[in-house]
């Protein structure tokens, strides 16, 4: 019995790593980078993690910026991000990535397409365990998101999951009030996805952007 004992822990250490993260990638690469970006001819997948990039410093830094400390194993240093660089011919037209955040009820998984100037051009759930999940699936909801950066979201608190009144944020609808948390749930992936985009991707562009 306690040499079972003893392989059983010996297994849960040497396993340990493998629950430690949680990244989140395209269930289908080639047909999701072909949705979102017809015109493309190819994309190259890139694996980092804020571990990798920073360190603490580079957490920390990530953390202010979101205005919410990171926690849980979706948020953990060593998360592999998988990001997209979407291409034609040998030319960047843009990027994929999506990112875990948890929900009302497990996790959700939101996945933004972006242009090089960080401007989302699409927004999706790519998981979503809801009995709601219809209304906030449906197309029409992505689309207030279309045109949005990381600007936009500079004044959105996550801890608060508070807009500036008038902002292009707050005038975000959420078709299912039933479903409140995981709308709020969406608007702090949203802002993580952006940030983590803008420091992986986009040599931070918006780094020293200012809220009004």
């Amino acid at each position: 019995m306690k040499n079972f004992l003893a392989v059983i822990l010996i297994l849960m250490i040497a396993g340990a790593p493998l629950f430690a993260a949680v990244g989140c990638e395209l269930n289908d690469p080639d047909r999701d980078v072909k949705r979102l970006f017809p015109e493309s001819t190819g994309y190259k997948t890139l694996y980092v993690s804020i571990a990798q990039k920073g360190g603490e410093a580079l957490q920390r830094r990530v953390e202010e910026r979101l205005g919410d400390k990171f926690k849980g194993l979706f948020e953990t240093a060593d998360v592999p991000y998988t990001m997209y660089q979407i291409l034609k011919g040998k030319k960047i037209i843009g990027y994929i990535h999506g990112v875990n955040q948890k929900g009302q009820y497990g996790g959700v998984q939101v996945v933004l397409a972006i242009d090089l100037g960080g401007n989302i051009r699409a927004f999706y759930f790519q998981k979503l365990t809801n009995q709601y999940a219809k209304l906030l699936n449906d197309p029409a909801f992505g689309k207030q998101f279309v045109g949005l950066n990381l600007k936009d979201f500079g004044d959105y608190d996550v801890a608060l999951a508070q807009a500036k009144p008038g902002s292009r944020v707050a005038a975000i609808k959420n078709p299912a009030p039933q479903a409140e948390e995981d709308f709020r749930a969406a608007l702090r992936a949203t802002k993580k996805n952006l940030i983590l985009c803008d420091e992986f991707l986009l040599g931070n562009k918006y780094l020293n952007d200012l809220k009004d």
